[in-house]
């Protein structure tokens, strides 16, 4: 199983796979009252999640995942847990260089995408 930019090869058509391999997100993080709004928009999907930091919550991913999730702040990282039917992958965005980057690990399997700011 391998992870390309928010869809997983196994069990996602090769069209959809194709479509996120060329797709670029934008990614808006924000606070409302005393929760975290991440909002992914694309020309492909657009996907929002609502959470408190520190506790968990269900997600429903891009690639129709059904997860329970967890983020927290540990020093300058995001890091973002999800877990699923046994299997967790970890998300760590943090800003470096005037960029976030997102590191993504699956297993021994690890992606890494940088965002500029708009």
């Amino acid at each position: 199983v391998v992870y390309i930019f928010g869809l997983w090869t196994s069990g996602v058509g090769f069209a959809t796979r194709q479509v996120g391999n060329v797709t670029k997100p934008t990614l808006i993080i924000s606070n409302e009252g005393d929760k975290v709004v991440q909002k992914t928009q694309s020309t492909f999907k657009n996907t929002e999640i609502s959470f408190k930091l520190g506790e968990e919550f269900d997600e429903t991913t891009v690639d129709d995942r059904h997860c329970k999730s967890t983020v927290v702040l540990d020093g300058d990282q995001f890091v973002h847990v999800q877990k699923w039917d046994g299997k967790e992958t970890t998300f760590v965005r943090e800003i470096k260089d005037g960029k976030m980057v997102m590191k993504l690990t699956f297993g021994d399997v690890v992606a890494v995408r940088t965002y500029e700011k708009a």
